[in-house]
């Protein structure tokens, strides 16, 4: 499941070529112009935002010869999409604007970059490949309360950190899902997040209570903090305490000295906790009082992976005034090296002929376990089984 060719071709075609997918920010396409790329499965796509101020996402390959247009990460073409092989250019709608020395009875209105769908759910933007998406309404309604204070349309990226890691997709949301390994894996994470949190079938009594607390206090001061969660697992929205902290930080003091604009104020509500977000297949996400979190997974092979994360912070933050760079990353830039570490140690494991896995801890490993349902449940689907 977790290295063979034929089980990968399997995931992209019945998984990652049909749900949604996470691609990026509202906030990094805000301009005419501005543009994202990503490759879901076997589809090069860039989502731009067009001098009419709609965002699009269209298939990243030139109706010329197919040379991808746009290579960069992100950018901003200003008015046209054109391909450096031959110069075909775009507007900024997929429509094709210009293709010098073609026969005279070519159609360029067949010619426009081909459209693939795209959705935002409070300032995040997510694509789909497939000819019908499934409803995506749902999902933006049910995360829209909790996310609408942190106004992620109007934040500013602080910073973003990219790493490839050679494993299978599956075990890099599957280490997600749980902290069963956090003691002693992830000692400075361990400084503000719960070893063993409730989200992930875990926590104590004394973690309970810190998050009905929390939570409490929140809804006291108008902030929704109910845990949400779809039939099928496939997302969840909640909040929770985290451990003495205010945020993600060494100190577990707010990295940011601007806290999100749609919070109350603290004399009202101070610790707001941690706002947990995840998507399957491809995100998760931590929204705090002063910064969010997220982080984008896209599987690039049968056992690597490529995972972005970007903090973002309020837009009027300055660095070096109102933030220091190190203080906000350098808990989950180290956590996010020792995950992959954990990964890729997993993968060479997974690989032997030998391994048979063993049982899940029903008390660590809950979110394992309700990954592995709706994933199971995804292909079972695709193939038409019940």
């Amino acid at each position: 499941m977790y290295h063979h060719p034929a089980v990968h071709a399997a995931d992209l075609d019945l998984v990652w070529h049909r749900e949604w997918v996470f691609a990026g920010h509202e906030c990094e396409l805000a301009e005419p112009g501005a543009y994202i790329t990503l490759t879901v499965g076997t589809h090069p796509l860039v989502v731009v935002r067009g001098t009419d101020g709609v965002l699009r996402a269209l298939h990243n390959v030139c109706r010329h010869r197919g040379a991808v247009l746009c290579e960069a990460p992100s950018g901003n073409t200003r008015r046209k999409l054109v391909c450096p092989y031959h110069q075909w250019a775009y507007e900024l709608d997929g429509s094709l604007y210009k293709a010098r020395a073609m026969p005279p009875d070519m159609t360029p209105s067949e010619l426009g970059l081909r459209p693939a769908h795209v959705g935002t759910a409070s300032g995040l933007v997510f694509v789909c490949v497939a000819d019908t998406p499934p409803p995506f309404e749902p999902f933006a309604a049910t995360v829209a309360a909790h996310l609408a204070p942190f106004d992620l349309a109007g934040a500013k990226v602080a910073h973003e950190s990219v790493l490839v890691e050679q494993g299978n997709w599956k075990l890099v949301m599957e280490n997600n899902r749980e902290c069963y390994h956090c003691r002693i894996s992830h000692p400075e994470l361990a400084k503000s997040f719960p070893l063993a949190p409730l989200h992930s079938g875990g926590g104590s009594e004394d973690e309970a209570r810190a998050t009905a607390e929390v939570v409490a206090a929140c809804e006291a001061a108008g902030l929704p903090s109910g845990f949400l969660m779809s039939d099928d697992f496939q997302y969840r929205v909640m909040r929770m305490a985290l451990e003495h902290a205010r945020s993600m930080t060494m100190d577990g003091e707010p990295a940011v000295a601007r806290r999100w604009a749609g919070l109350p104020g603290e004399d009202a509500v101070r610790d707001v906790g941690d706002v947990l977000l995840y998507h399957y297949p491809s995100m998760w996400s931590h929204y705090v009082g002063d910064h969010a979190l997220t982080f984008r997974m896209l599987p690039t092979g049968p056992t690597t992976t490529e995972l972005r994360t970007t903090w973002l912070v309020p837009a009027d933050a300055v660095e070096g005034e109102d933030y220091d760079l190190k203080t906000l990353t350098e808990v989950w830039l180290a956590t996010n090296d020792q995950d992959t570490a954990l990964v890729e140690r997993t993968q060479r494991g997974v690989m032997s002929p030998a391994f048979v896995p063993g049982p899940y801890s029903e008390v660590e490993e809950d979110g394992v376990i309700q990954f592995v349902e709706w994933y199971t449940a995804r292909l079972r689907a695709g193939v038409g089984g019940s």
